[in-house]
């Protein structure tokens, strides 16, 4: 029955995830962690964050991790499957209606109201990471690294992939000095 639930969480996750992993991840999150208690949030967010500094799409990561911590390599696999068939079933059965319809202003009214949708999603999530890296490690450390992190972003254009090594570093280094 778990290979059935793993399957559903991703399936549903991924169908309504529109507009590619990064808006599936606030709903993958609610059900591995907060529906089946599969994994906990701090290790959703670990994975989350070493999914990124990896090349690939993120939700496969993700779903391969999950599903392969819950019943082992079966459990990847089935996660896997449910991650991508989803997309791959629509993109081929609606490609050429989108092809058809693609300047339609119902086409391009449906895509920009979901924006708003995803954007609250992900800002849902971060306000949770942001949370609970206030539990764990302090206000003082998260907002140092919340501008550190900007500032090699946005001012001196890093990766964001080596910006999350150099907070793997730090956390693994510094925090636990501190701590």
């Amino acid at each position: 029955m778990v290979y059935f639930y793993l399957f559903f969480a991703f399936f549903l996750a991924n169908l309504l995830g529109y507009g590619g992993g990064p808006a599936s991840i606030p709903l993958m999150f609610e059900e591995v962690v907060n529906r089946f208690n599969w994994i906990s949030s701090e290790e959703f967010y670990n994975v989350l964050a070493l999914g990124n500094a990896l090349p690939g799409p993120i939700a496969t990561k993700i779903a391969a991790y999950v599903g392969f911590s819950v019943v082992g390599w079966g459990g990847a696999l089935i996660a896997l499957a449910a991650t991508v068939v989803p997309s791959a079933v629509a993109m081929i059965l609606l490609m050429k209606v989108l092809q058809k319809y693609r300047q339609s202003k119902v086409v391009k009214g449906i895509s920009l109201a979901v924006q708003p949708v995803i954007c609250m999603l992900m800002l849902i999530l971060t306000v949770t990471i942001f949370d609970d890296a206030i539990t764990s490690i302090g206000w003082i450390q998260s907002l140092l690294i919340a501008a550190i992190a900007f500032v090699l972003l946005v001012k001196v254009k890093l990766h964001p992939a080596l910006v999350i090594l150099l907070a793997f570093a730090y956390g693994g280094i510094v925090i636990p000095l501190i701590s």
